[in-house]
């Protein structure tokens, strides 16, 4: 297991307001090595045209990263920042919500790099992403 300790989705969920919550991004699933959470297709997240804008999705890789890398290190002594991130937004979703799967590729001392993977609600791939995270000194 990747995490310092069990994650507790609840207290997660109740995080103080950050883009994300404005969103609706909500943290649903942990396992050894991956999170998930879900954002709905909604007014907040789609573009004139009537698809999932792509920034939207990018807001939900990042967070599902930098929180990843937030669930890892010691806070006390550490924070973490996104350094890059790029997506591919691969299938359009015009409605529902979509799933995000976070998994490590590079868990170092002062970088993270995390692979996120978005989904529609027939989990058909919709966007993959890369996050590398940079691991800060208080």
């Amino acid at each position: 297991m990747i995490w310092k300790a069990p994650i507790d989705l609840e207290q997660l969920n109740k995080t103080p307001a950050y883009m994300g919550t404005h969103l609706e991004i909500v943290f649903t699933q942990w396992g050894d090595d991956y999170i998930k959470a879900t954002m709905p297709f909604n007014e907040k997240t789609k573009q004139p045209w009537g698809v999932l804008h792509g920034g939207a999705s990018v807001v939900l890789a990042e967070t599902l990263g930098s929180y990843a890398s937030s669930l890892i290190i010691d806070l006390d002594k550490q924070y973490p920042v996104g350094l890059e991130i790029n997506a591919n937004h691969l299938r359009p979703v015009s409605q529902g919500q979509v799933t995000g799967v976070c998994t490590p590729i590079h868990i170092g001392k002062k970088t993270h790099v995390w692979d996120i993977k978005i989904y529609d609600q027939n989990q058909k791939l919709s966007c993959i992403s890369r996050l590398t995270v940079a691991i800060l000194d208080k």
